[in-house]
């Protein structure tokens, strides 16, 4: 059992059940969420899934538990956020396993870390957007909302 009370999966990553929100829009993102720190984590979940149609469907604090996660074939997945630095191993390695093993997912970085350098290193390895933890939450936020307004079919970038 984690520390959110979830059983983790064999691999250790943390599957979320689906809430039941009758007001809840038709088509919610589902969001694999890449974090090392649970606060961190629980109000990032907390905030996403009360302000944009998001529905969290697991979460990893490292590298290799996310990569993992991500070669399975069991959870649909939308939308990756990964911060760069973790537990161990790098959401760099995440950002580029994510590309690979879920090319149609968006792939976007959260994290405190978000200088030019970083971003340019992000954008390179495969992340769709760069977004900075202390700032940029309300652009997260609008961005969920508008990859789950896109069309059928639509790039989700």
């Amino acid at each position: 059992m984690n520390a959110r009370g979830a059983i983790a999966d064999a691999a250790g990553a943390a599957p979320r059940g689906r809430r039941h929100d009758d007001t809840a829009p038709a088509r919610a993102l589902d969001v694999f969420v890449v974090e090392d720190n649970l606060i961190v984590l629980e109000s990032l979940v907390a905030a996403l899934e009360e302000l944009a149609p998001v529905h969290v469907v697991g979460s990893a604090a490292d590298e290799s538990v996310a990569v993992d996660w991500l070669a399975g074939r069991g959870a649909r997945c939308d939308l990756v956020i990964v911060d760069i630095f973790l537990r161990t191993g790098s959401g760099l390695g995440v950002i580029a396993a994510a590309r690979r093993r879920r090319p149609g997912a968006a792939l976007v970085v959260l994290s405190n870390y978000a200088t030019d350098e970083m971003r340019s290193r992000c954008l390179a390895s495969g992340a769709d957007r760069v977004f900075d933890k202390s700032r940029d939450i309300d652009q997260l936020v609008a961005y969920c909302v508008a990859l789950a307004e896109r069309s059928p079919g639509e790039l989700p970038h």
